[in-house]
């Protein structure tokens, strides 16, 4: 990859800069005597003085408080900041002060829905129901509901109604299996359970009344159940409440708990390869502040915008794509398969709903290129203003795919977070340009750096991720973390009191951003760090492989074993020409250093549940690890690819 002169694929034009939510900011504080030439001078003001940023927007975006902060954050270190102490507020009355009659609020299709739209006016009244249910039911601030969903429209209505109270969301797709499900869901306790008596993915029902049952059984805190007959509409199970039932009293009057700054909006999970999942713990106030600055400043939604991203409900950009609601915007839902019948399925329905901005991954990028889809050609796609990538890095064939197939005048804002703070660090920038391979900037109150080895920031230089200065929405605690043991173990144990994110990165001299992957498992060879990405971003582009995951085995004497495993295309053969191929490209478009020592076909690469390949603990299974050792096995999308490497880690 090329960074000293990457090529630019995108410039905003002056309507873009002029019009831009950050342009309109950048005046506001002008007004207030802040003034700021660029966007990397106002960056350099928000993480330098980080209680005034924080504030201003507090102001900016007219969050209502109803009751005043007495400071805006206390001078305890990370993760023990604590925020606008004082304040009492709720999420979910600052998503209906954009109740409108000019656009929907959602608009929603499945594999088996058509094409709907939900009304501002319809989500009131079914909140409204669903609340006063609770209510019956004793349901308080602090109480935990959670949500076994599909991403349909009910999931956000049982969101927004559970918040709206004060009570604590948690939510798992029903494509989780059992045990992966009691493993997130037990850790809180929950009162409230609502769950879809099954799904439809790739063109197959999947009834989930056994899962149901069981989790009743294990989760004994459960005092209401609450049914979505999604797949069956007739379907019914002991013990729980209809959800038609629950909604069938129109009461009237939507009422709005306030709560303080720092009470627990939602417990989202880490992938818990290791062991249980982490319940990463999120604030009201910390989530609102961080979804407005971020949807607003740099994904650009305004009012009427139809705001999509391709998720399920056991990924945290579920929680964040319904914030577009903060900005009046329609949030934009799918449920189904992105492949099914074809990978055009998402661009149709991108057509049919006039959507905005479009948020994806790397993966499904690659998928369209293996696939030669041709969606600017095929589609209506001219209402599309933006794409969002995240996931995993997306390389620059997936920027060039993106301009060469969808349309030039675009702008494509890949985006790196994750869970830990239900945003991203490194993302959009309507007032930059886009360039090849690279993200347009640092996040305005997010000091990322790169630290070298010596624990220096560095600019064009591969070093760790570190976050130096504390944010709002960074997690409160981990649930039945007292102590904050597992808290500070994750993020604060290799550089204390600044945040150890656990990406290789790189901030180059546009002030952009190039992640190359996790630095758990960074590659060695003789001395060289290579980042996973890069390989991936190589093999990607040879058509007989269709996946490959890559690890480094650390040898006696120290020497090095880099192992490339490929899963083939249906038909293809690793044979001595295909191999040459890889080796050659890999070469070609890196250094001799990033040749593995040797190609290994697989049947299938093993991914988590929520989409990431599992590099590490194949590199344990390895090393002689049991599959125990190395990973929890319910964590994994496909558990059974791990059986290759067993089986080979015995050959050895």
């Amino acid at each position: 990859m090329d960074l000293s002169a990457p090529k630019t694929l995108w410039t905003p034009s002056k309507t873009v800069k002029e019009t831009a939510n950050l342009t309109r900011y950048m005046h506001w504080l002008k007004q207030r005597d802040l003034h700021f030439e660029d966007y990397q001078s106002l960056w350099e003001w928000s993480v330098n003085e980080v209680g005034d940023f924080w504030e201003s927007l507090f102001e900016y975006f007219g969050v209502k408080s109803h009751t005043p902060y007495t400071e805006v954050m206390s001078a305890d270190p990370m993760p023990h900041t604590h925020w606008f102490p004082g304040t009492t507020l709720n999420f979910a009355e600052h998503i209906f002060r954009n109740a409108t009659d000019k656009h929907p609020a959602i608009i929603f299709k499945s594999e088996r829905n058509e094409l709907q739209e939900i009304s501002w006016q319809q989500l009131r009244s079914e909140v409204t129901s669903l609340q006063g249910y609770l209510l019956e039911n004793r349901i308080r601030p602090g109480d935990r509901v959670v949500g076994f969903l599909p991403n349909i429209p009910e999931a956000t209505t049982a969101f927004l109604a559970a918040n709206s109270l004060g009570a604590v969301w948690s939510s798992c797709s029903p494509d989780f299996g059992i045990q992966a499900v009691i493993d997130r869901f037990a850790q809180v306790a929950p009162k409230v359970l609502i769950t879809v008596d099954g799904y439809q993915y790739g063109g197959k029902a999947f009834d989930k009344e056994e899962t149901i049952l069981e989790l009743m059984k294990m989760m004994p805190s459960l005092e209401l159940v609450i049914l979505i007959p999604y797949l069956d509409p007739d379907k019914s199970i002991d013990g729980t409440v209809l959800w038609e039932e629950v909604l069938k009293d129109q009461t009237e009057g939507l009422s709005f708990t306030p709560v303080p700054f720092a009470h627990p909006i939602w417990v989202l999970y880490s992938s818990g390869t290791t062991g249980i999942p982490k319940a990463i713990t999120h604030s009201h106030g910390g989530i609102l502040l961080e979804h407005l600055k971020y949807l607003a400043f740099h994904n650009d939604v305004k009012a009427g915008d139809r705001c999509f991203w391709y998720t399920t409900t056991g990924w945290m950009m579920w929680n964040y794509i319904q914030g577009c609601l903060l900005l009046g915007g329609t949030v934009v839902l799918y449920d189904g398969s992105p492949a099914y019948p074809d990978m055009n399925v998402l661009w149709q329905f991108a057509q049919d709903t006039g959507i905005s901005h479009f948020g994806t991954s790397a993966g499904f990028v690659a998928a369209n290129i293996k696939a030669a889809t041709h969606p600017g050609k095929d589609f209506d796609l001219s209402a599309l203003q933006s794409i969002g990538s995240t996931g995993s890095p997306l390389p620059p064939e997936g920027f060039d795919w993106i301009y060469n197939e969808i349309k030039q005048d675009l702008w494509l804002s890949p985006i790196s977070g994750g869970t830990d703070v239900c945003s991203a660090f490194v993302g959009g920038n309507p007032l930059w340009p886009v360039y090849s391979g690279e993200m347009q900037c640092r996040a305005l109150g997010c000091k990322l750096e790169a630290f070298n080895e010596k624990g220096d920031p560095v600019i064009n230089e591969v070093g760790e991720m570190v976050i130096s200065e504390p944010m709002p929405s960074m997690p409160i605690y981990f649930w039945n973390d007292k102590d904050y043991k597992r808290y500070t173990s994750s993020y604060f144990s290799m550089y204390p009191g600044k945040w150890r994110h656990g990406d290789w990165t790189m901030v180059t001299p546009r002030q952009g951003v190039v992640i190359f992957g996790r630095s758990d498992a960074t590659l060695n060879r003789g001395g060289v760090r290579i980042g996973t990405s890069e390989i991936y971003r190589a093999v990607d582009g040879i058509p007989e492989v269709k996946d490959s995951i890559i690890v480094c085995l650390e040898q006696p004497g120290g020497a090095f074993y880099m192992p490339l495993f490929v899963e083939l295309t249906s038909g293809e053969m690793l044979n001595e020409a295909l191999k040459n191929k890889i080796n050659q490209t890999i070469k070609a478009a890196y250094t001799p250093r990033h040749v593995p020592d040797e190609l290994i076909a697989i049947p299938e690469v093993p991914y988590t549940i929520s989409g990431k390949k599992v590099e590490t603990p194949v590199k344990k299974i390895l090393q002689g690890s049991s599959v125990q050792e190395a990973i929890n096995p319910d964590a994994l999308r496909n558990p059974r690819a791990l059986d290759f490497f067993v089986t080979l880690s015995k050959k050895s």
